[in-house]
């Protein structure tokens, strides 16, 4: 037998919802650790793998470290949160390709920046709706993602290469360095 299921507050009223502040930026990634979280949507894994090889590439990031979360249509667990925290310098989080896990990777890169680390979230074009609903209820209305092209799991090899290489100027942006 399961135990009960924890739910995410859709009025965003919690003891974290009033912080709207950025996680503060690194001058450089030269050497940083990179994070990428995958929400187990398909072709979230290829992405973030692409947007970390470009991270190293264009910035000069160090080593990147997967994580995968439970279940895409939830925010991360707080122990996961934690962890990913205390052994990363930036994150990527991908990729929100339907509603629920759009907004879900809004929230989990809102709870990053909150635990002080700088985060990028990456949800398809389709759902902006839904990444920027997530933020307003995170009490984070200016929290700003990449969109990437939709759709994104049904692509191949190339299409995910190219996916990536659209949005690292936003990435790159977002994570407040030059590439």
């Amino acid at each position: 037998m399961t135990g009960p299921e924890k739910l995410l507050d859709p009025t965003g009223l919690d003891d974290r919802a009033a912080d709207n502040t950025l996680a503060p930026r690194p001058a450089g990634l030269r050497g940083l650790t990179v994070g990428l979280l995958d929400n187990t949507k398909p072709n979230a894994v290829p992405l973030l793998r692409e947007i970390g090889g470009e991270l190293r590439r264009r910035a000069g990031a160090g080593r990147s470290i997967l994580y995968t979360k439970d279940y895409f249509g939830m925010p991360a667990a707080d122990d996961l949160l934690k962890q990913i925290a205390g052994e990363c310098d930036v994150v990527v989080t991908a990729v929100g390709d339907c509603g629920s896990c759009s907004a879900a990777t809004v929230a989990d890169g809102i709870l990053l920046e909150r635990l002080g680390v700088p985060a990028v979230s990456i949800v398809s074009d389709s759902f902006l709706v839904s990444g920027g609903a997530m933020a307003r209820v995170q009490g984070f209305p200016g929290y700003e993602f990449v969109a990437a092209r939709h759709p994104v799991a049904s692509l191949d090899e190339n299409q995910i290469r190219d996916r990536a290489q659209a949005v690292m100027p936003e990435v790159l942006r977002i994570l407040g360095v030059e590439s």
